[in-house]
């Protein structure tokens, strides 16, 4: 693994190679391995509690004085990704905090590699003033009051469970509120700074009070800098993120919130020229058309020269042509009026057709059709109107168009409604019924209207549903009622005997002569 010296850019704070910020690599800080060192604070070194070695427990770092058995009491009032697992992304988590809370050129003059030699007192009074009244450690401490409340979220401490003190403000916090006021995150290893009675991390509290060069990531001590992109810069260090020229004074252009110089640009992102094949610089018109782009100077006709800025135009086969040179050599013709489409008129096409716009209309009223629904019908355009009151089937009964449920009867169409019994006028859909001069009846309707009468329940003989009845001279009987007027069994396919107006069998016809 290469050391940070060696994978950062010469003034930005970034990869030579991927531009990743530093905090994206895997850097190795064997010097980071103590916080309390780190910030020049002098007292304990060690990092856990006494005797315990963070790293047999499996994690990479601990609060320093914290009980063993309370180790992990701590860490579960933290989220998961701010404990510090050997291996887990917790201990990713950490380095990165490391590198952007602390950064070692806030810390010690010796890591400032773009201070002004001049500029080394101001420095170094900067950093002795923040390690005496706002840089500090913070310790987690049981809460031994009851009536104690979290310096953040003014919430109760609950009594016995641990806490987070910071010192130089005489306040305890919940572990999970002990956190930087500018960025919001967890303080790492509980460094903290104080600036008005409020907790930040070592960056954010520097910048309070130095503005911070955003190319080297260093504190700038000179009076002179570049204001530029909303940010602050060495004089010498606002350069092309292409080629590091630099750029005070000079014009650039910011792509990606990266700033180029204008030769960098446009060699990267500049479009070419369709028709010279040179570079399209920013101080030239951009003409584009799918995808392709032109000088304005360039943009012209590919037949007659004629140019085309402002004026329409048609395109085919990658070549662009100017109205009437479009429509000389390749215009289709209208299918309504039979007049060609000039470029840049809008068409409307289906299938193999196509129309002018104000050509595709109904063939019935004579109205544009626009972007509404049609109907094609044998080479002919409809509305849906038009096509209805022509096409649409009607019923028999009101003339009115069916859309949906309808009943045939004799091939013509009837609505449901519409459909009943020509004597009662009940919906004859779904129900029996039978015919009488070409009219539809409900069987009692036509029962009671037209159909014989049982001798003998003096019901009528419908025969719907195959029904089957009996006849004699002028009578008539349901099978069901054909029976014997002594014994009441049926005569159905038997011999019978007439007994005035009853119909005896030959047996009871016997005893009755007896």
């Amino acid at each position: 693994m290469r050391r940070e010296e060696e994978i950062c850019h010469d003034t930005w704070k970034n990869c030579t190679s991927c531009k990743c910020p530093r905090e994206a690599h895997d850097v190795c800080h064997e010097e980071w391995v103590s916080v309390r060192s780190r910030l020049g604070l002098k007292g304990d070194e060690s990092s856990g509690p006494i005797g315990v070695d963070p790293r047999e427990r499996g994690l990479a770092w601990v609060p320093p004085g914290l009980q063993s058995h309370r180790v992990e009491e701590y860490f579960s009032m933290l989220p998961e990704i701010a404990v510090p697992r050997l291996g887990a992304p917790g201990e990713r988590h950490r380095d990165r905090q490391l590198a952007i809370q602390l950064p070692k050129q806030d810390l010690a003059r010796a890591y400032c590699r773009h201070l002004d030699p001049k500029h080394a007192g101001s420095a170094d009074d900067f950093m002795a003033a923040r390690n005496e009244i706002a840089l500090d450690i913070g310790s987690v401490q049981e809460v031994v009051e009851k009536s104690a409340e979290c310096g953040v979220c003014q919430k109760s401490l609950k009594y016995g469970s641990l806490a987070v003190s910071a010192s130089k403000l005489g306040l305890f916090y919940h572990p999970a509120c002990f956190r930087c006021a500018d960025c919001k995150e967890l303080l790492v290893d509980l460094a903290y700074c104080v600036h008005d009675d409020t907790l930040f991390c070592e960056r954010h509290y520097a910048e309070q009070l130095k503005p911070r060069c955003a190319a080297c990531d260093e504190l700038i001590f000179s009076g002179e800098y570049t204001k530029a992109m909303n940010k602050d810069w060495h004089s010498g260090h606002f350069c092309c993120w292409q080629c590091d020229e630099s750029l005070t004074g000079q014009r650039y252009v910011l792509r990606d919130e990266h700033p180029y110089c204008i030769k960098c640009y446009e060699s990267v992102f500049a479009n070419g020229c369709e028709e010279c094949n040179k570079i399209i610089g920013i101080d030239s018109k951009d003409l584009s058309y799918k995808d392709k782009h032109w000088h304005e100077a360039c943009f012209l006709c590919n037949r007659c020269r004629v140019s085309l800025v402002d004026k329409q135009f048609g395109s085919k086969v990658d070549k662009i042509y100017c109205g009437n040179c479009y429509d000389a050599q390749f215009a289709s013709r209208c299918d309504g009026c039979g007049e060609i489409f000039r470029a840049g008129t809008k068409k409307m096409e289906y299938k193999t057709r196509q129309w002018h716009e104000k050509c595709f209309c109904c063939v019935v009223c004579k109205n544009p059709i626009g972007t509404k629904s049609f109907i094609p019908r044998e080479q002919e355009i409809y509305c849906a109107g038009c096509y209805e009151d022509k096409f649409a089937t009607r019923c028999v009964k009101c003339n009115k168009i069916i859309t949906s449920g309808g009943v045939t009867y004799k091939n013509e169409p009837w609505h449901r409604d519409c459909f009943t019994c020509s004597n009662c006028n009940n919906s004859l859909a779904g129900q029996r019924f039978t015919s009488r001069d070409d009219k539809p009846y409900c069987a009692d309707c036509f029962g009671e209207l037209f159909a014989k009468r049982c001798t003998a329940c003096s019901k009528p003989i419908t025969g719907i549903g195959g029904t089957r009845f009996i006849s004699f001279e002028d009578r008539h009987w349901h099978n069901d009622c054909f029976i014997c007027a002594g014994c009441k069994t049926s005569l159905v396919g038997r011999g019978f005997i007439t007994d005035g107006d009853d119909i005896i069998c030959p047996e009871c016809a016997k005893m009755k002569l007896m």
